[in-house]
């Protein structure tokens, strides 16, 4: 986006911002209607852009229709549903009702968004609607690249940061969409969620291959699955206001496998609820998407791996947001890790510092698996990145990482895969700065590249931490609160070996009572 990019995504903001403070509607009643005029305008600037080629090269000979838009990868947009005709509508008139009529006639000229756009407009006053649209329309056509894609996703962060624990489940931080993106590089196939929320991780793939100087509708499918029937309608508006083609259905991925999965798609990538509990197990029995069987604790998590693990294909790769406890998980969940770790599955991990989410301030873990390794000279290794010190501060409670760094940690994954580091974002000063001779090394503090022997001794931990180690400091460069933050990951770690070390002696001491 150019300079005034940020200007004109904070203007946007305060002007929707107005219909919650002069309305009583909450956060979650106003931000769908919102969003679908973000839609809206973004896709009439997408139809005007259109027209001008098409029109502009037609030979007069043809009635040109929606089909010919439809070729271009853009929506249709009927001349009522179009942002000049809502602009000539007068306040005294109701605005509202003739936004939902604009909205049906999208619907009815684009049947993928069938009772998809938001049309309760008229709950809202005349004057609010007409500010609103002034607002959306001042925004000029000039701006550089997919700007209105970015304000829709700005709308979408701002949303899930004022409406809490809700907007969580349908906005992962983007930061960590591009790092997944990144790593496991969707060229072209078919990529599945099964917890797609708003679709994030769809669009990211695509800007990655438009990054790489290809047509993402040509290379590639994307297949999603969500729960909550309004979040379906987020992620269809959102595939749609990016030009993006997709089937995403409602369901909850536990008990409904609507794609046919296990063993269909190229890439999978998630952020799936963390520790979800009373999952109905019964149902799953003998579900094949479960190959390395069920836990018996009453967790989630290892549900969602295998269901990302089971939906690759031979050659398949996947990358997904996890729970710290995931990785050092024990009993019936070690089992089920140390089975996809012998299956050489396990490709990449990252753990990512506190902070990046909206909603929690809990860290995480990124898991990238790669069934493909299993015939290369990497199939005995996994490699394990430490970014908890790698991030930029938006404000006191929020973190994020740049594009640089982003593709700096990808850059990791490249070398250690023998790929050549890419410098789309300007990450060459980083680059140099660690791997200077541009090929992989171990560095104490950022990464280290494993073998499963070393892992099997670590109880088959995937903790980055346990790997990577600690970054050596000189003796005169002090900083408290980066010396405390390492202290007290060492004494995770050590808590971690102690509960350990306490499981190993209780179950030792049953062993030998039940032997009397």
């Amino acid at each position: 986006m150019n300079n005034n990019g940020n200007h004109i995504e904070s203007r946007l903001w305060a002007a929707a911002d107005e219909l919650r403070a002069n309305s009583k509607l909450k956060s979650s009643e106003y931000s769908v209607p919102v969003l679908g005029l973000v839609f809206l305008r973004y896709a009439d600037h997408r139809f005007q852009a259109a027209a001008a080629r098409i029109e502009g090269g037609g030979s007069g000979r043809r009635k040109i229709g929606p089909d010919d838009y439809k070729a271009e990868g853009v929506l249709y947009l009927p001349e009522k549903a179009r942002f000049s005709q809502l602009m000539m509508i007068t306040e005294g008139s109701h605005i509202g009702e003739a936004i939902n009529e604009a909205m049906r006639a999208i619907e009815a000229e684009n049947p993928d968004l069938k009772d998809v756009l938001p049309k309760t407009y008229n709950r809202f006053e005349n004057a609010l609607l007409k500010e609103l649209l002034k607002t959306m329309n001042s925004v000029p056509m000039d701006i550089e690249g997919d700007a209105f894609g970015r304000i829709y996703e700005y709308f979408l962060g701002n949303f899930a940061r004022a409406e809490g624990q809700k907007g969580g489940e349908f906005f992962t931080p983007l930061a960590l969409v591009r790092l997944i993106v990144a790593i496991i590089e969707p060229f072209h196939g078919r990529i599945y969620d099964p917890a797609c929320g708003s679709g994030g991780m769809f669009v990211q793939s695509a800007r990655f291959v438009e990054e790489h100087r290809k047509n993402p509708g040509s290379e590639l499918s994307v297949f999603g699955q969500e729960k909550v029937g309004e979040t379906v309608r987020l992620g269809k508006m959102n595939l749609a206001v990016h030009g993006l083609s997709g089937d995403i259905r409602e369901g909850n991925a536990y008990y409904e496998d609507l794609h046919n999965a296990p063993g269909r798609f190229d890439f999978v990538m998630a952020n799936p609820p963390f520790n979800v509990d009373r999952v109905d197990k019964e149902r799953l029995k003998d579900d094949p998407r479960f190959p390395f069987g069920l836990p018996r604790v009453d967790n989630g998590n290892y549900l969602w791996i295998q269901i990302f693990y089971s939906a690759l294909h031979e050659n398949g790769r996947a990358g997904f947001v996890m729970a710290n406890s995931a990785s050092d998980a024990r009993s019936s969940e070690c089992d089920i890790r140390r089975q996809i770790i012998a299956d050489r599955a396990v490709d990449v991990m990252v753990a990512v510092g506190s902070n990046f989410f909206y909603t929690v301030t809990l860290p995480c873990t990124l898991w990238f698996f790669d069934k493909a390794k299993r015939k290369t000279d990497r199939a005995d290794q996994i490699l394990f990145i430490d970014a908890r010190h790698i991030y930029t501060q938006v404000d006191r409670a929020h973190r994020d990482w740049t594009p640089a760094q982003i593709e700096f940690l990808a850059n990791i994954a490249r070398l250690y895969r023998g790929e050549a580091a890419e410098n789309l974002h300007e990450s060459a000063e980083l680059m140099a700065e660690h791997f200077p001779e541009n090929t992989y090394i171990d560095i104490p503090g950022l990464c280290k590249v494993a073998t499963i022997d070393e892992v099997e001794a670590q109880g088959f931990s995937l903790n980055p931490g346990r790997y990577v180690g600690v970054k050596a400091r000189e003796e005169d460069d002090f900083d408290f609160r980066e010396r405390l933050e390492e202290l007290n990951e060492e004494l995770e770690l050590l808590n971690l070996e102690a509960r350990e070390l306490e499981e190993r002696i209780a179950e030792n001491v049953g062993k030998l009572l039940e032997g009397e």
